[in-house]
């Protein structure tokens, strides 16, 4: 065999090899690892992610919604104040995932409210045990971003920490956040009267069922920090976590049903 035909058949192995492993990270690390959601049919642990700051109080009314639907619940806590790296607060999610599939549950849903939102999208980009996941809720959470956030980094940057940061519009880790990863079931909930979240529908996913409260119930006025403690908003939150496929309610006497 010549030296050139040596050479490039060399070249062709190297390529191919080179290209297989580009394959194999992206199937582990990236959407091809998980290619189904968890079975619609058995719903698991419900995972409350709390938004910037880490306050859970909201949450745990939510909590206590739930439990009054027979379902289990735990609200994770996200580390140190809450205002840290998005992606260190997605790391906590997973250990409270892997946590609930050891204690038996066959899957679990998870509901982000605000940026626990946000964290819930890098958690599904990031992590293997997304294939546990069944559903998927966020409120008010600012997936394209927040001006406040702008604002704060603009005019007060040390007042700004890395959660900030990150939830600043245009950005490059969220813009790597567009769209679902996984076709897992979403909804995403947005209020008009949000004030945090600029605009309100930065709530908006590609591939989630997207809504305003205000779409269903025209005139509700609902603030973003009443987000989970408001019984619409609750009732939306329960329809969602169901075993039908998830659907805007026609309009605000089914969703008063609910509630």
């Amino acid at each position: 065999m010549s030296p050139r035909r040596r050479f490039l058949m060399i070249s062709a192995v190297v390529a191919v090899v080179a290209l297989a492993a580009v394959i194999g990270i992206q199937f582990f690390r990236g959407n091809g690892h998980r290619q189904t959601p968890a079975a619609q049919g058995e719903p698991g642990r419900v995972l409350l992610v709390p938004g910037y700051g880490g306050g859970t109080g909201a949450l745990t009314q939510l909590a206590t919604r739930l439990t009054a639907a027979g379902r289990a619940v735990a609200v994770v806590t996200p580390p140190g104040d809450g205002t840290g790296d998005l992606r260190a607060q997605a790391d906590t999610l997973e250990n409270a995932v892997r946590k609930a599939l050891d204690e038996g549950a066959p899957s679990v849903d998870v509901v982000g409210y605000s940026a626990g939102g946000v964290v819930t999208r890098v958690w599904l980009d990031r992590h293997e045990r997304a294939t546990s996941t069944r559903r998927v809720v966020s409120l008010g959470s600012p997936l394209h971003g927040t001006k406040l956030a702008a604002a704060g980094s603009a005019l007060a940057p040390g007042s700004c920490p890395t959660a900030c940061q990150q939830l600043v519009p245009g950005n490059d880790f969220l813009d790597d956040l567009d769209d679902l990863p996984v076709p897992v079931p979403w909804l995403s909930v947005w209020t008009e009267n949000d004030e945090t979240v600029q605009p309100p529908d930065s709530a908006r996913l590609d591939g989630a069922v997207n809504v305003s409260l205000q779409s269903v119930c025209p005139g509700v006025k609902v603030a973003h920090s009443q987000l989970p403690t408001d019984p619409l908003v609750q009732a939306l939150v329960l329809l969602a976590l169901g075993t039908d496929p998830i659907a805007v309610p026609k309009d605000c006497d089914a969703l008063r049903g609910v509630a």
